[in-house]
C-alpha cells in the first residue's frame, strides 16, 4: 500500500482513484459490525411485528437481502476488494428508538482476509434497509433511512474501533 505524496493510498501519484494492491499485507481475522435504521409508521410498525403485511416477511426478506449484499458489495463500491466472506450474522428488529419506531437491521461480518469488511458490513445493513422500505412502502410512504453507520470493526493494522455514542 504507496501513499501518494499527500499520504492518500487511494489515489496513484498522477491523483487518479485506484485500487489499493494488498498483496504485501498479512491475512488476519477481522470483523466489523453496521447498522441501518428505517423510520417506520405505527402503523407499519404493528402489521411488521404480527407479521401481517400484504408481502409477506418483510424482515426475514430483509435479513436475506442483507446477506446477499455482503457477497456483491465489491460489484457495488468500485475500489473495494472481492475477499472471502467467512461469515455474516443479521438481525432484524422492530424497536422504539428516539425519534419514534424503526427497524434496525445489524449486521455483522467477518473474514480471514488482507483487508477489511466495513463496507461489507455497511452495504449488508443499508441494503436490508431499503428491503425493509420496499416490503413497506405500499402502506408506509414515509419509511426512510434515518442512519447507516459503522458500529464497530476488528482486526487488521489499525485494531479494534468502536463507535462512541
Amino acid at each position: 500500500m504507496t501513499p501518494t505524496d499527500d499520504g492518500l493510498t487511494h489515489l496513484n501519484d498522477r491523483g487518479e482513484a485506484r485500487m489499493v494492491d494488498v498483496t504485501g499485507k498479512d491475512v488476519t481475522t477481522r470483523s466489523a459490525t453496521a447498522r441501518c435504521r428505517v423510520s417506520v409508521s405505527a402503523e407499519v410498525a404493528a402489521l411488521l411485528q404480527a407479521g401481517g403485511l400484504p408481502k409477506g416477511d418483510a424482515l426475514g426478506v430483509a435479513r436475506i437481502a442483507a446477506i446477499q449484499a455482503t457477497k456483491r458489495t465489491p460489484d457495488l463500491i468500485p475500489l473495494c476488494h472481492p475477499i472471502a466472506v467467512h461469515g455474516v450474522d443479521v438481525d432484524v428488529a422492530v424497536v422504539d428508538a428516539e425519534g419514534g419506531t424503526v427497524v434496525e437491521i445489524i449486521a455483522t461480518v467477518r473474514t480471514a482476509d488482507r483487508t477489511g469488511v466495513e463496507m461489507e458490513a455497511l452495504t449488508a445493513a443499508a441494503v436490508g434497509g431499503l428491503t425493509v422500505i420496499d416490503m413497506v412502502k405500499g402502506r408506509d410512504r414515509g419509511a426512510a433511512i434515518r442512519e447507516v453507520v459503522l458500529l464497530e470493526k476488528r482486526g487488521g493494522r489499525s485494531g479494534h474501533w468502536t463507535r462512541q455514542p
